[in-house]
């Protein structure tokens, strides 16, 4: 004798009832990706060029619509529609709606009238609520972070010109908002003169450019450039210092930079230096290109260690002013190395930014680079 379950007791739907139910959820997407097009073909027809939202249409999620634009490759492509303006023509839209009628899809014995979420509403399952994002999910810990990259070189096609734009392509696809120094490219003063001071001189007997740019700092008499570039330092979580290497230092433009925008009293101040520093709770990391092989910077080679090299830019600015450190990105030769390990570089660089948020802070102390 069989014996079926006890009342209340939830049992799994058969195969062909899930068979059957999975059949209306494709048949009802299919159904809502023919409607969206079809909404799309009117606006086009009646020649507007700004987006309408579309009334009747459900919102569905990112992967949804990913899915869909698999599905049907003949799908309208982003920006037949428009915003704002007048409705279009009525005439288009009842050929559309006549087109529609004739491919409704769902679940049998339901008909036109029905709403568009019911058809994705299985026999005596829940409702399921459909939500709206037009953007992929990102990381709260992403999302609304500010950088910005200090670049110095002056070849956009260089090699450092490509590890700037990954790095802001991909910063940007995180959420992030990125905004980049190009010295060159803005002819940015690397000299520190008499012309960095707006006004009066504190003492115009002996111009001592350390105490004029501090007192000038407080009453806002520093040059409209360094105010500027100080504004976007100020705003920004992450600090990314892209150039090539000369000389065992950073070229100097982009140390004329450090020397003219992070002045006493804005980035440090006499006691508020080190983990006291004025620019406490930012990241900071350099990025750059070297001339000379790997083996040659290290230990055992010609050149020492490569943190030998980074001790005055790292300890001596960044940890000086407050910013904590990140493991600095060091592409060593590219120019002679192949095309392939060129490409590897790159490919490096993008992954190390996808993840670049998770880092924890270098340990920035004597011993970390001499020991």
């Amino acid at each position: 004798m069989h014996i079926g379950p006890a009342q209340g007791t939830k049992t799994e739907p058969s195969l062909e009832e899930q068979i059957r139910i999975d059949g209306w959820f494709r048949s009802a997407h299919t159904a809502l990706l023919v409607e969206m097009k079809d909404e799309l073909c009117t606006w086009r027809r009646a020649g507007t060029q700004k987006k309408k939202k579309y009334p009747g249409m459900v919102s569905v999620s990112h992967a949804v619509t990913e899915a869909g634009a698999r599905s049907r490759p003949s799908a309208a492509p982003s920006g037949a529609g428009a915003a704002g303006g007048a409705d279009p023509d009525p005439a288009p839209r009842r050929r559309c709606s006549r087109a529609r009628e004739g491919r409704a899809a769902g679940p049998p014995g339901r008909g036109r009238s029905q709403r568009p979420t019911d058809a994705l509403r299985a026999p005596g399952s829940r409702q399921y609520h459909i939500t709206k994002s037009e953007a992929p999910q990102r990381s709260p810990a992403m999302a609304g972070k500010k950088v910005l990259i200090v670049y110095a070189h002056q070849e956009p096609k260089s090699f450092n010109g490509s590890l700037l734009k990954i790095a802001v392509e991909e910063l940007t696809k995180q959420g992030c908002s990125v905004t980049v120094s190009d010295l060159y490219a803005m002819q940015f003063e690397p000299r520190a003169t008499r012309n960095d001071i707006v006004g009066h001189l504190h003492n115009p007997e002996a111009f001592n450019y350390g105490v004029e740019t501090w007192e000038a700092y407080k009453r806002g008499g520093l040059s409209k450039d360094l105010v500027e570039e100080q504004k976007k330092v100020q705003e920004a979580d992450l600090l990314i210092f892209q150039f090539p290497l000369f000389w065992f230092n950073m070229p100097a433009i982009l140390k004329g930079w450090m020397d003219r925008v992070l002045v006493q009293g804005f980035a440090y101040d006499l006691s508020k230096v080190y983990d006291g520093g004025l620019l406490q709770g930012k990241l900071s990391l350099f990025s750059f290109t070297t001339g000379a092989s790997q083996e040659m910077y290290s230990k055992e080679g010609i050149s020492g260690d490569i943190r030998y090299v980074l001790w005055p830019m790292q300890h001596g600015i960044m940890h000086f002013c407050g910013v904590k450190v990140l493991e600095p990105h060091i592409c060593y030769a590219p120019e002679n190395v192949s095309e392939e390990k060129r490409k590897e570089m790159l490919v490096a660089w993008s992954q190390r930014l996808k993840t670049l948020w998770k880092e924890e802070p270098i340990d920035c102390s004597p011993e970390w680079y001499f020991k």
